[in-house]
């Protein structure tokens, strides 16, 4: 199944993951494990992206989410993402959990669960005990484009 460009109703979830997975399509074409991230500030507006960058980067540590709450911060001027939500394609790691939690964000929504590495299977009160946590949103497709990247990958 391919991704489909469908267009959601303005700043649903679904608008907000649609974004997050044109950022992973972008960083499947560089070679990239296929994940995006966005930070939206108060519901509406866009205030930080990113996109797996490990191998441009040559550092384990530029995951999508970690680049996107650093434009968010930036954006902001401080550390704390109050009124934030994170949209992100896959379930965040452990490390990316942690640099959420000191982000203090208030909403964490993820489109398709990691099996292997999420953080909910190793501990969710990583988490800032305030955060909220969706899931599922795009799921489908998502699990779609990580499939597609590993299979290739394997050829």
């Amino acid at each position: 199944m391919p991704i489909k460009k469908e267009s959601y109703p303005l700043f649903s979830h679904e608008y907000f993951m649609s974004k997050a997975l044109q950022l992973a399509v972008e960083a499947g074409e560089k070679g990239e494990v296929p994940v995006g991230a966005i930070v939206v500030a108060e519901g509406k507006r866009i205030i930080g992206k990113g996109s797996n960058q490990t191998e441009q980067l040559q550092d384990v540590t530029a995951h999508a989410e970690i680049l996107a709450i650093t434009a968010a911060s930036q954006y902001l001027g401080g550390k704390y993402l109050k009124n934030c939500t994170l949209y992100v394609t896959l379930e965040p790691c452990v490390m990316c959990a942690g640099a959420l939690a000191w982000s203090q964000i208030d909403r964490i929504i993820f489109a398709a669960s990691d099996q292997k590495k999420g953080f909910t299977l190793i501990n969710q009160r990583i988490i800032h005990p305030k955060t909220e946590i969706l899931s599922g949103i795009l799921a489908e497709e998502a699990g779609f484009l990580l499939k597609a990247f590993f299979k290739n990958l394997r050829k």
